[in-house]
């Protein structure tokens, strides 16, 4: 597993248009995030922060946890959920492409599911607020209608009404 270090450097790539994080002098991290979608702070640039490490580790421990994904696929996610959390300006809901949780059964994993007219899928939620999350796509792509996708690592913010459940207790009870 890759550990954080004060070494990493948040970089706002005009030429990419994407914010990047530093790894090493040979390897960096493209995150999905325009610099349009950045706080200014964000946009000066700066290290990976005690904040940011700290955030990261938490998703990493919690994914690890799963045991389904690799190392590489919990260290990309986990870089790009804070990239997200931390440098991202806030973000309105935009839950009119999701269907309504029905279900008497409420979520209580980070990953849940959200539900399109065009496909249902996982996500992680980043931030969990009583008015709505911000979720982050783990599908390659996510389609909210037929004219708009979310691309692998993207986010957007969501009343909680249409966060399913992955898990419930029942299907944990079987698993066991």
């Amino acid at each position: 597993m890759l550990q954080a270090s004060r070494q990493w450097k948040w970089i706002p790539c005009s030429a990419s248009n994407l914010l990047l994080l530093e790894l090493n002098p040979k390897a960096q991290l493209r995150t999905p995030f325009k610099l349009r979608q950045l706080t200014n702070s964000a946009l000066d640039g700066g290290c990976f922060s005690l904040q940011d490490a700290a955030f990261y580790e938490q998703v990493c421990s919690y994914l690890k946890g799963f045991n389904i994904l690799s190392d590489e696929e919990i260290c990309h996610i986990a870089l790009n959920a804070t990239a997200a959390k931390f440098q991202l300006k806030p973000q309105l809901a935009k839950s009119w492409f999701f269907k309504f949780y029905t279900g008497s059964v409420p979520s209580t994993e980070a990953i849940v599911k959200l539900t399109s007219a065009e496909q249902s899928g996982q996500f992680l939620i980043i931030e969990c607020q009583d008015s709505g999350s911000l979720c982050m796509n783990l599908e390659a792509t996510f389609k909210l209608d037929e004219n708009l996708s979310l691309k692998q690592f993207e986010v957007i913010k969501v009343l909680n009404d249409r966060i399913h459940p992955i898990l419930t207790a029942s299907a944990v009870q079987k698993r066991a």
